[in-house]
């Protein structure tokens, strides 16, 4: 079994990062520094260079090997709270409009995909969400008449006695379809869309961390890293769950939670139409629940937040143990198939669990996807591209408030706290 992602272990990586100084033939000075380089970074960058801006994006490590090439390869669209409670939170307008939103991040995936080329096996596949208990699906179905109407037609409830037509599970008691979603490898996804933003004309540099920030005027700042200093008309954060950095507004902001994967041996075509006939991506109304795909080459991918930890390798393990427990509970009919790959990763949780995107004190960011980041990260990459080229009101974000989580300044010591709360909740609700 390997401790790495699988999206990783089977993609060409992204081989055209800038190794000469951070300055360079630019002069020191650029329109645009992009601050990570996972899909929010590296679609602002693409947009910007292709507006015909000098763009220069930093990343820490290597581009699309954080949050956005260890997921589980879902592109989703519907929002992670159900269209009632966001309606009731938000208001029916602003519910729309956001849910709408993540309705436009899988159209901008595709569109991407389909303008540069990439292939990374993008398929418009649907997703079902799952009842995990008789009161899980009612509350599906008071949500799916509300959802219907207003939001999204394209979406279908499938009674328990018709689910073992979309998954060959009797664990599951119905379920919600999104027609809308989408699956893609992630791995080969991050480095077209990397190679993407440098044919455009934007300069990648690895390995390169920020190390320090000055406002200089306006939106101008002057960014620090070990490989030298460079001066930005204007500054986009789009670090996620960072936990380095002079980025201490952000991260008092975000909960950073350990989100694990797993990934078995190939199937045999028998064996995957007796667990998933239509091959769609697979989520559980749990609120520690399962995710679930096929891989392109027919593997099952099948991820959860196994433990309320970080990642680690040994970390990663320990809830790969838990994981393979839950895939067999949920698919008998497999047998105990060989687990190849086990991995990590961290999740940009907000508290409210919507994500954020706006302005601070000249900063503009992008990230808190909480868990639907795949296709809203490539979305506001190049939303936020749009902000930074005069239009504001692109931003779908801008009117949410971002108040600090309480108690919360890095890492989050109440991870256990907050796994046993909502352990109790699973069990009786």
């Amino acid at each position: 079994m390997k401790l790495l992602p699988y999206w990783q272990d089977t993609a060409t990586p992204f081989a055209g990062a800038d190794r000469g100084p951070l300055g360079g033939p630019l002069g020191g000075k650029v329109d645009a520094v992009v601050i990570g380089g996972g899909f929010t970074g590296l679609s602002a960058a693409l947009a910007l260079a292709r507006s015909g801006a000098s763009v220069v994006l930093l990343e820490a490590g290597r581009v699309a090997a954080g949050a956005s090439g260890r997921n589980g390869g879902h592109v989703n669209n519907g929002t992670a709270h159900d269209f009632t409670g966001l309606a009731a939170s938000l208001g029916l307008d602003q519910a729309r409009r956001l849910y709408h939103a993540f309705d436009a991040a899988v159209d901008t995936v595709e569109r991407i995909v389909a303008e540069e080329a990439i292939d990374c096996s993008f398929r418009r596949c649907g997703k079902i969400k799952l009842a995990a208990k008789p009161q899980h699906f009612d509350k599906l179905a008071a949500s799916f008449e509300i959802l219907h109407r207003e939001a999204d037609p394209d979406t279908r409830l499938i009674a328990r006695d018709n689910i073992r037509a979309e998954v060959g599970s009797d664990l599951y008691y119905g379920g919600l379809l999104y027609e809308k979603s989408a699956q893609m490898h992630m791995g080969r996804f991050g480095a077209g869309l990397a190679a993407a933003a440098a044919r455009a004309g934007a300069r990648i540099f690895e390995d390169t961390p920020v190390t320090g920030l000055k406002r200089l005027h306006g939106r101008a700042h002057r960014v620090e890293t070990p490989r030298g200093t460079i001066e930005a008309a204007q500054v986009l954060v789009a670090t996620g769950p960072s936990q380095q950095g002079p980025f201490g507004f952000f991260r008092r902001r975000i909960v950073a939670v350990g989100s694990f994967i797993v990934a078995t041996e190939p199937l045999s075509q028998a064996q995957l139409d007796s667990i998933m006939p239509g091959r769609r991506n697979g989520t559980t109304s749990r609120i520690i629940g399962h995710y679930f795909r096929i891989s392109p080459d027919d593997r099952l991918i099948w991820g959860g937040r196994a433990r309320f930890a970080m990642s680690n390798p040994t970390s990663d393990a320990k809830s790969g143990r838990i994981l393979e427990a839950g895939l067999h509970e949920a698919f008998p009919q497999l047998g105990r198939p060989r687990i190849d790959y086990c991995w990590g990763g961290l999740v940009d949780m907000t508290a409210d669990r919507l994500p954020r995107a706006g302005e601070h004190e000249g900063l503009l960011y992008s990230m808190g996807y909480s868990g639907h980041g795949a296709q809203m990260s490539v979305h506001m990459g190049q939303t936020m591209a749009a902000v930074m080229g005069g239009r504001a009101d692109a931003n779908p974000l801008r009117e949410l408030p971002w108040p600090v989580v309480p108690g919360h300044f890095g890492p989050a010591w109440f991870l256990p706290l907050v796994g046993l709360y909502f352990g109790i909740k699973d069990r009786f609700q």
